[in-house]
């Protein structure tokens, strides 16, 4: 007897259904594919609904994993639980869940009014993770989401946003699942002439990095009046952006501004090169040697993390998860949002160090794999997953 209650094992894994309301690939979708690819193979089988085909249903099937397709409209912060349940996204919805052996359902904001009453329907348990800054329950809301089998939060910032002052349920309620990062993709590489190569980069060239999708509040502009500020004090510096998916036609404005600024300002129109969706995002983030986010607000903040686990120190925006995941002056340097001047500062101060990057890239890596890594994710996920079920069965 070793005193570990282990689940028992399962004569076929179970299926396990993943609801998401975005078709591409960012950063919350980046993390189910590592919660599933590290999910026990003989205990759980992934399956993936989405509204239609894209980037993130690919990613999904080539791992040889079943996708289902249904529509359905996301639910903005303003939904009404009884309405939204009747729906018929809902309805078609509980038709997937009904179609095989669903052991539980996970989903996110936008999808769970659909997905939590479709899947009562079924008498299938349901979990989901909170991991957006804004979505506090308006009154009207609290009891719908006292109603879900499990609750996550991305960090407990993102948890104590959503529970609100005074809290409408117990924190405890709501467990905090960090995002993990995948540390064999993201690792130190050792081939920087040809990565930058690639990227018609200079193998000498200081180069900081941008990942994110299109939405204002992922602070492109502000990058980019860092970038200015660089590239005035260092001019051989060069500056990368990965990332596209805008979701709406205010992000799809707001990229082509975004592109007219960079070719009109003649500090940044041979400096700062716009590299669209890469998959290969971990080739881009080995190519710098500085890590930037800029972002207005992070739940998380995983292009953090796996700048870390690829040894890259990061300049970070504060608030929200990187003040929870970056060590300051430790593993990168955090600063306020919206403050260009204090992310130039942070940047060239790296740039012209690089004795500094490598202390801290090396101590990042260190701090990822001592607390983000996604089979430490996979596994805190799957250990709520054994305590829904036995509750059910009880």
């Amino acid at each position: 007897m070793t005193g570990i209650d282990h689940p028992p094992r399962q004569a076929m894994a179970r299926n396990l259904l993943f609801v998401n309301s975005y078709s591409n690939l960012g950063g919350g979708e980046t993390t189910l594919l590592s919660i599933a690819q590290n999910l026990d193979p003989a205990r759980w089988r992934p399956h993936l609904l989405l509204q239609r085909p894209g980037q993130f249903s690919d990613a999904w099937e080539k791992r040889g994993w079943p996708v289902h397709f249904a529509r359905w409209r996301g639910a903005s912060v303003f939904f009404l639980p009884a309405l939204w349940g009747k729906l018929p996204g809902s309805r078609r919805m509980e038709r997937v869940l009904r179609s095989a052996d669903f052991a539980a359902a996970h989903g996110e904001y936008h999808c769970l009014p659909l997905l939590l009453p479709a899947a009562e329907r079924a008498g299938v348990p349901v979990t989901w993770l909170c991991s957006g800054w804004r979505f506090r329950p308006r009154p009207w809301q609290r009891g719908f989401f006292r109603r879900p089998d499990a609750t996550f939060a991305e960090t407990r910032m993102v948890r104590d946003g959503f529970l609100g002052l005074p809290p409408f349920m117990p924190a405890e309620n709501v467990e905090i699942l960090n995002p993990g990062v995948d540390c064999e993709r993201f690792r130190p590489r050792a081939d920087l002439t040809s990565l930058r190569a690639d990227f018609g980069l200079a193998p000498e060239a200081p180069v900081a990095v941008l990942l994110a999708r299109f939405q204002n509040v992922k602070g492109h502009d502000v990058f980019q009046a860092m970038a200015r500020q660089v590239a005035a004090d260092l001019p051989q510096a060069r500056f990368l952006v990965a990332g596209d998916n805008p979701h709406t036609r205010t992000d799809r404005r707001y990229r082509e501004r975004m592109h007219e600024n960079a070719r009109q300002d003649p500090l940044l129109r041979e400096r700062l090169r716009y590299l669209g969706f890469r998959a290969d995002t971990e080739r881009v983030i080995a190519a710098a040697d500085v890590v930037v986010c800029s972002s207005w607000f992070e739940g998380f903040g995983t292009v953090n993390l796996e700048a870390m686990a690829s040894a890259r120190p990061v300049v970070s925006t504060n608030r929200g998860g990187p003040s929870e995941t970056v060590v300051d002056g430790v593993t990168g340097f955090l600063v306020p949002p919206g403050d260009p001047s204090a992310l130039a500062q942070r940047v060239l101060q790296l740039l012209r160090d690089p004795a500094l990057c490598a202390r801290m890239g090396a101590a990042g890596r260190e701090h990822v794999l001592r607390h983000f890594t996604a089979a430490a994710s996979a596994r805190t996920f799957e250990r709520t997953l054994e305590r829904v079920l036995a509750a059910r069965r009880a």
